[in-house]
């Protein structure tokens, strides 16, 4: 059995009612970021690619907005 890739999780934060983890990986030797978002139903992949935690904050806050309208 493979091992399972965990993210690595570098910031969280509570937006709108949503916990936002922003997790960071590599591939090919860069780093790039994912933000998770929880909610009452469920979690999701806010941003799936951002090459910087800012990046990432920031979509990660306008799929939220896109949401909560």
């Amino acid at each position: 059995m493979s091992d399972p890739d965990y993210p690595n999780i570098v910031l969280a934060f509570v937006y709108r009612d949503f916990k936002i983890q922003i997790a960071r990986d590599e591939w090919q030797g860069q780093d790039f970021y994912t933000a998770w978002a929880e909610y009452s139903l469920g979690s999701a992949v806010a941003v799936p690619f951002a090459m910087t935690t800012k990046l990432a904050i920031r979509n990660a806050k306008r799929w939220v907005d896109r949401r909560k309208g």
